[in-house]
Order: structure tokens, then C-alpha cells, then sequence
């Protein structure tokens, strides 16, 4: 290595060499997706930049072990490693969130809605209660008493947040598996302030009497009650089940403590851990203890072999957001996104709900006359990497839309802070402003080059103040 080259650059550059001299085509691929991230103004609110610590731990042999399971109780045998990865995965994020379980295997936060999901109704199914012989496992059951059960435990139902009010596809939508597994309804916003109703989720909960109640979001700008939507839970039997993809980093870094933190409040929680947590491409199961035994058979009841080297990942993800920096971090998403969107409106944008408590800012861009699908292409010609997203009663339904979701994670993590927020503010609109719809279509419009051009210039001088992994040099 030469003494002016860091480690991260000899590490990545040698990685890429092996790879270059099987596939260069992939190498290409992967060179060139560093820079496209570097040159562009990333404000999707799902994304992040993991460290280079967190990218190392997933290039590695662990991917070639089998380890169905649990720790102590594989189906394969040598997973010794595993299972000092995965434990150590579990501690970390035990002590991180407070939790008394973790559950690091699930892939996605999809497969960790799944795993919550199965967890509730086998434990529901297994209660003496139902099953008069005593608690079985959900497993050991015939098809015939299990249908028996279901009919006794009635209809499996979900009540979770409605789509347009920023509530997720695995919320009990029907295009997702989770729409086809329960009876589903849906809570929504205020029609006049776009906050969530806490009294609509109560009357919706007593005459709907949901098997489990869904908080959580992807797309609300402020701020979820757990304490209160604790009570409307065990006020109909029902258990609360918090989907903190999104804000697990603003958890992680107490930023959200109290009634707004779901740990102490729900029975299970369910998360990614990229997005705010700034880790690996994958999902975690927090839950109290009464549920271990029913989240420990996610493998093989719904998820397939854990992937070790996405563990690893977590692991150091996790040790990682435990570190005092992490806290501030976390605080400075929140700055910023407060920033983006005061910036926003005082430049005449309409943002929904009035402005953010955490890291999203949803926009609605009506009164520029396009569609989310349209604002969102406009954008991204100047440099600037959004995605559209429904808002409340959307007229322009899910695919086209009329808002974009705006997120400030990554940008936290290049550095920025809230008078550069500010600036790029100043960018979407002068994108927004000078975007003309075409007419009868909800895709075309026209943009002047001029504006792109120097849009994404002032955007490429902010970037360039803030270098994403300037540890690393590629040549």
C-alpha cells in the first residue's frame, strides 16, 4: 500500500480488481455507481450511504454458510461464526433500542412485517385460551385443528395507516402479500391539518376489533403517539405492532423518546436496517419477551437461510449507532429537515402538514400545476434524486401522484447542514417553477436546459463541498 493511501482505498480498489478480472462489466457497474452517488443530490428519504466498515463486513465468506435456525439450533452444522454473528448483531441492537428480543435475520422490511405477522397469530393460536389442551406450537398442528383455530380466533384483521395518509404497501394493501393475509382497514389523516386522528384510529379500532393494530409510517412528516395508540390496542385486545423502517436511526439516536418511541410501548416492532439506521440492506424484529419463542421461528416459517454476511453488517451498523456521534447525527437529520422544509415554504411551496418533526417533507406539487411523476423526472434532470409519493386523497392516485417524499439522511450524512438545506430548497423550486406541464399528459412536460444546467451546477458546487467517502480513491 503506499504511504499517502488510506485502507478503505486499498481494500476497495483491490476488491474491485478481483471482480474486474471475472466480470468487468460488474466492475464498471459498481465504479460507476459511486460516482453517479457523489454528483447527485440525493433526498430520497428511504436511502442513506452506509460506511465503508458496514460495506467491507458484507463482501466476505459468511455468504457461503448455511445456517437455518436459530443460535445454538441450526439445521446445518459448523455455524459456530454465525452464531457469533448473529448474537452479537442481537446484543447491539437489544442495548441500542431496549428491547428485550431482537430478531436479525429478516432480508427486508417486508420479511420482518412477515415475521411479526406469523409471530402474533401463532402466539394467538398457541394461547390455552384457544387451543383448550394446553399451548402448541403452531407447527405441530393438523390442518384440520388449525382451521378449527382460525375459526375461533375469528377473522385475522389489520388496521394500519392508509396509503395516501403515508402509511406502506405491507400494511395490509392488497397488491402485498399482507393484503391477502389479513381482513384489512385503514386509518387516515385530519382533512384539514393532514395529522394523524387519534380519535378516528379509536372509533375505527372498536368497531373494527383489528387482531393487530399497525402504527408506523413511510411517509408522514411528524411525529406517532405510541403511548396513545397503546391504549386503543388493549382497549379492543388487540396487539400494537410498530413499522419504524423509517425513523429506527431517529430511535437509535433518542431523538424520539417517550410516548414517541415505540420499544416500550409495542408488543413487536418491526424495522429496515438502512434508511435513518445507516446500515446493510435488511430488516430486524424487536419484540417483549412473551414473543421470542413465536420470532425465533421466522426461520423457517416464513424466511429462508439468514444471510451471515448481511448480519455482519448489521452488527457493525449497529455498533456504529451506538456511539455517541450517532446521537448528533441523528439530531441534524431532523435540523435539516425542518430547514428543507421552512425553506420550502417560504419560497410559496405547499407542504404537507405544514412542515416535519422527523426526516421526511412531503410536498404537493399541485400549485405548480404537475403530477409527482412529473416533478419527480424534472428534478432528476437537474441533478436533484427525489420520488414521487401520494398525499392525502390523492387525485392523481399512487402511480402518478401529486406530491414528492423528500428525505434529509443522506445529505446529513454528507455533511450538510440546515443553511445548505436551505439552498436546496432554493434548487427544487426553481426546478418546480420553471417545469410546464404538457397538455393532457400526467408524464411529459418541458424544462428549459438553461434551468437544469444550472440547477445542477449549484448543486454539483454544494456536493463537492461535502465529498461522499473521501476516504476512498479510486483512480
Amino acid at each position: 500500500m503506499p504511504s499517502n493511501e488510506t485502507r478503505e482505498t486499498t481494500a476497495f480498489r483491490a476488491g474491485l480488481d478481483v471482480v474486474r478480472a471475472v466480470e468487468p462489466r460488474i466492475a464498471a457497474a459498481i465504479e460507476q455507481e459511486l460516482v453517479d452517488q457523489r454528483g447527485s443530490l440525493k433526498l430520497i428519504a428511504s436511502e442513506n450511504y452506509a460506511s465503508p466498515a458496514v460495506l467491507l463486513a458484507m463482501g466476505n465468506w459468511l455468504t457461503d454458510k448455511y445456517a437455518e435456525g436459530t443460535i445454538g439450533h441450526r439445521f446445518y452444522a459448523g455455524c459456530a461464526n454465525v452464531d457469533t454473528v448473529e448474537a452479537v448483531a442481537a446484543e447491539h441492537a437489544r442495548e441500542l433500542f431496549g428491547a428485550d428480543h431482537a430478531y436479525v435475520q429478516p432480508h427486508s422490511g417486508i420479511d420482518a412485517n412477515l415475521v411479526a405477522f406469523w409471530a402474533v397469530l401463532a402466539q394467538r393460536v398457541e394461547s390455552p385460551a384457544l387451543t383448550n389442551a394446553g399451548a402448541r406450537q403452531v407447527n405441530e398442528l393438523s390442518d384440520e385443528d388449525w382451521a378449527r383455530l382460525r375459526r375461533e380466533l375469528g377473522d385475522q384483521r389489520l388496521l394500519g395507516m392508509s396509503l395516501d395518509a403515508g402509511g406502506h404497501l405491507t400494511h395490509g394493501f392488497r397488491p402485498n402479500i399482507s393484503g391477502k393475509m389479513f381482513d384489512q382497514r385503514s386509518y387516515g389523516t385530519h382533512p384539514d391539518t393532514g395529522l394523524l386522528d387519534y380519535d378516528q384510529v379509536r372509533a375505527a379500532a372498536r368497531e373494527f376489533r383489528p387482531l393487530i393494530l399497525l402504527a408506523g409510517y413511510s411517509a408522514y412528516p411528524r411525529l406517532v403517539n405510541f403511548a396513545i395508540m397503546r391504549e386503543i390496542a388493549d382497549e379492543v385486545g388487540a396487539t400494537l405492532m410498530v413499522d419504524m423502517a423509517h425513523f429506527a436511526g431517529l430511535v437509535a439516536g433518542k431523538v424520539l423518546t417517550g410516548d414517541f418511541d415505540p420499544v416500550p410501548h409495542a408488543q413487536i416492532v418491526t424495522t429496515t436496517t438502512h434508511k435513518s439506521l445507516r446500515g446493510p440492506r435488511g430488516g430486524m424484529v424487536l419484540s417483549s419477551a412473551e414473543l421470542t419463542e413465536q420470532v425465533n421461528r421466522g426461520c423457517p416459517m416464513v424466511l429462508g437461510g439468514p444471510l451471515g454476511h448481511i448480519m455482519a453488517a448489521k452488527a457493525v451498523a449497529l455498533a456504529e449507532a451506538r456511539q455517541p456521534g450517532f446521537a448528533s447525527y441523528a439530531r441534524q437529520i431532523v435540523d435539516n429537515a425542518r430547514a428543507l422544509a421552512d425553506g420550502l415554504r417560504r419560497r410559496g411551496a405547499t407542504v404537507v402538514t405544514g412542515g416535519t418533526d422527523n426526516h421526511i417533507v412531503l410536498l404537493d406539487v399541485h400549485g405548480y400545476g404537475l403530477t409527482g411523476r412529473q416533478a419527480e423526472s424534472a428534478l432528476l434532470d437537474a441533478g436533484i434524486v427525489t420520488n414521487r409519493n401520494a398525499i392525502p386523497r390523492d387525485p392523481n392516485g399512487a402511480w402518478y401522484t401529486s406530491g414528492i417524499r423528500l428525505g434529509t439522511p443522506a445529505l446529513t450524512t454528507r455533511g450538510l447542514d440546515t443553511g445548505e438545506l436551505d439552498e436546496v430548497a432554493q434548487l427544487i423550486v426553481t426546478v418546480l417553477e420553471a417545469t410546464i406541464s404538457a397538455s393532457g399528459s400526467k408524464v411529459r412536460y418541458t424544462l428549459d436546459k438553461r434551468v437544469t444546467d444550472e440547477v445542477s451546477e449549484r448543486a454539483a458546487d454544494l456536493m463537492a463541498k461535502h465529498p461522499l467517502y473521501p476516504q476512498i480513491d479510486l483512480g
